[in-house]
């Protein structure tokens, strides 16, 4: 069975993705069929081949939780751009809502 999921690359402290289309016997960084794309979180970049997604989902993989995220932004036409905090990761912002709500 195929699933599309993430590999790690990059460096301690510095993580950066591809997103991999691999069987599921095989370990995270192992042995890959296709490179589908990359996810940067620490940039917030991310670039998907939608095309080949669907096909690999055609022929009966399965994505990841993430994966799926990216996807459908991807898809949406909302994909991430290099230098565009997410709304989310800032904590400070985060607490400051979560008070402002209560």
């Amino acid at each position: 069975m195929v699933k599309i999921r993430l590999k790690k690359t990059g460096a301690k402290n510095w993580i950066s993705f591809r997103v991999v289309a691999t069987d599921i016997r095989s370990s995270r960084d192992g042995y890959t069929l296709e490179t589908l794309g990359y996810y940067d979180p620490k940039k917030s970049d991310e670039k998907v081949n939608v095309e080949r997604i669907e096909y690999w989902l055609a022929n009966g993989a399965q994505m990841s939780e993430t994966v799926a995220d990216i996807y459908k932004r991807a898809k949406e036409g909302k994909s991430k751009v290099r230098g565009a905090a997410d709304p989310y990761t800032k904590k400070k912002n985060f607490k400051k809502d979560a008070a402002a709500q209560a």
